[in-house]
């Protein structure tokens, strides 16, 4: 069987993107067809897959999958991703709602540009001290969407990102699920940068949307940035985070995340 994709970038994050409206691949087919497709080099590759459903809920549901296989619940250029190749399909107008694991979520596309409203972040956590192979490392946590461990850094391109992130990744703090692994270095008065070992895809990777959010808004709590907030990724693009500022609290009000969502190409899976 042939299945037609299109390839996305979000920031340097990579998705390829699978209109599954009329179920042409079952849902115990996914995960082997995801492992397989994503390898670079041999396939399509990238840093996972979306397939597009019908909801009862909103314009249209996503089922994500990481580039290894697994399930996750949110992703942020992801995201933006799927809102412009559903506004550019016809499949929702430029203002829509989609169902995830994690909520619905709301986007609005500008061009090649996509605005999405994220689902509330929760699970705060400041001032974890994990402790990896006897060098102590203080993380703050938040979940907006999927976990995120948090490392402020002053020399963030001379980070270990994979060896550290991996550590971090896999701590029994985190367990059983894991989490995200973010150094953030504060660049300006309301800049950041940010580079992300992504859990899933087992590796850094260009660009994390949800990763972006989280660092900002923990980097608000500690006094870092106010909102809105400029982030440069690995990729070199910048997204804008805007939030409420917290008086200390989780309560962020509505969170926002912004920036370009382009199409790579498009073609037809015929040996997998």
């Amino acid at each position: 069987m042939s299945i037609f994709f299109t390839k996305m970038s979000g920031s340097g994050n990579d998705f390829i993107i699978i209109d599954n409206r009329e179920l042409i691949i079952e849902t115990s087919a996914k995960r082997d067809l995801v492992s397989k497709i994503c390898i670079p080099k041999i396939s399509v590759g990238a840093d996972g897959v979306i397939f597009i459903e019908n909801s009862e809920k909103a314009d249209f549901k996503w089922d994500f999958y990481n580039g290894d296989g697994s399930s996750a619940e949110m992703c942020g250029n992801g995201g933006r991703c799927v809102a412009r190749y559903a506004y550019e399909k016809n499949i929702a107008r430029k203002k829509m709602s989609f169902e995830t694991t994690a909520g619905i979520i709301k986007a609005e596309v500008k061009e090649n540009i996509v605005n999405i409203k994220l689902t509330a972040p929760k699970n705060l956590q400041r001032n974890l001290d994990i402790i990896l192979n006897e060098k102590s490392f203080r993380v703050d946590f938040l979940n907006t969407g999927v976990p995120h461990a948090i490392v402020y850094t002053q020399d963030i391109m001379n980070e270990d990102v994979c060896g550290v992130g991996r550590e971090i990744r896999s701590h029994s703090r985190f367990s059983p699920a894991g989490t995200n692994v973010d150094f953030v270095q504060k660049q300006g008065e309301s800049e950041l940068r940010v580079r992300t070992y992504e859990r899933g895809v087992e590796d850094e990777t260009l660009a994390c949307g949800t990763g972006v959010v989280a660092s900002s808004l923990l980097a608000n709590l500690a006094g870092m940035v106010q909102p809105p907030v400029r982030v440069q990724t690995q990729s070199g693009e910048v997204l804008t985070v805007d939030f409420q500022a917290t008086d200390g609290s989780e309560n962020f009000g509505e969170v926002f995340l912004e920036g370009p969502a382009k199409f790579v190409f498009e073609g037809t899976l015929v040996e997998i």
